[in-house]
């Protein structure tokens, strides 16, 4: 198991590491000038050729990219992730101050897919091309065709138009203020959550049909299990192996879709930052954030990986 571990955060360093020279070459060659982002485009047409010098050279983008790229990786190691070209504070307080709030969102999707994906699943498979499975795949391909953002529209204007509801927009922290931190996550969460429901459930009905045809199913059955007790005791727990390796990529979906679903619900997460850094082309804060939710996405499978051989033996030997 040790090896195995230790394996796996080789390969995951090693992602870390390339993700970090993906990142830094497409910050470098997307169009635009960052001065433009800054000075705007009739004050970037003021400037002097030496101005424009003296500004790159001050943000350190006018050094060879080899050079500009060890000293972003030495920044990061030191914990400095620089500062936003618009506002005062560094990109690291903005992770301090968002990024909780979408962890927040994130630990509730994930809670919410399984609450409703799982009990689905089941159902599903325990009568399968029934009519209760028919809806229920059904609901499933609804909610993986629908964009979360245009949900997260539609949940919004329903609330405002029928009860005249608007979550706050800001507030305290979960442990200080949990009925505002709540009323703010409760609707990115509840979008992101049943899309990954549709995922969770398709999934897990599929392992599950293929488990309930395995022979240790059969002879638990011919004992006298109940179905309840042969599902819960024997298929379930077998079954969800898959399902737990998918939660970790849908980890990934819920970062990136957290982008657009928090612009719509106007929750002041990290979403929104990221919006708010590309619309501006901040070069520092889409750099970092970026790399930030690479290597939370990595960290996160390497903590999957981990746990489904620790569940399952015979995964610490491939």
């Amino acid at each position: 198991m040790a090896a195995y571990i230790l394996r796996r955060l080789l390969f995951g360093a090693l992602t870390v590491l390339g993700v970090s020279i993906v990142v830094f070459v497409i910050m470098r060659i997307l169009p635009g000038d960052p001065l433009i982002a800054i000075f705007g485009a009739d004050g970037y047409t003021r400037l002097s050729d030496e101005q424009r010098a003296h500004y790159m050279a001050e943000l350190g983008l006018s050094d060879p990219l080899p050079l500009q790229y060890l000293r972003w990786v030495m920044d990061i190691l030191r914990g400095d992730l620089g500062h936003s070209f618009f506002r005062s504070e560094s990109v690291a307080e903005m992770i301090l101050r968002r990024g909780p709030l979408t962890a927040q969102i994130a630990f509730l999707s994930v809670l919410l897919s399984w609450l409703v994906g799982i009990p689905v699943a089941v159902i599903s498979a325990l009568r399968p091309n029934s009519l209760g499975d028919n809806i229920a795949r059904f609901l499933s391909i609804l909610f993986l065709a629908v964009p979360g953002f245009w949900l997260g529209m539609l949940v919004v204007l329903g609330l405002l138009f029928a009860f005249g509801y608007r979550a706050p927009l800001t507030g305290a922290s979960l442990l200080s203020d949990p009925w505002t931190t709540l009323q703010m996550i409760i609707g990115p969460a509840v979008v992101l959550g049943l899309g990954q429901a549709a995922y969770i459930s398709r999934m897990a009905r599929s392992s599950l049909l293929e488990v309930i045809r395995e022979d240790y199913v059969r002879t638990a059955r011919a004992k006298g299990l109940n179905g309840r007790a042969v599902i819960s005791l024997h298929a379930l727990p077998n079954a969800l192996l898959p399902v737990i390796t998918l939660s970790g990529v849908l980890l990934g979906f819920v970062l990136a879709g957290s982008i657009p679903v928090e612009r719509a619900f106007g929750t002041p997460g990290l979403g929104s930052a990221m919006f708010a850094a590309v619309s501006e082309r901040d070069i520092f804060v889409m750099q970092n954030l970026v790399f930030l939710y690479a290597i939370v996405f990595v960290a996160l499978n390497i903590m999957i990986d981990i746990l489904i051989a620790w569940l399952d033996p015979r995964i610490r030997f491939r």
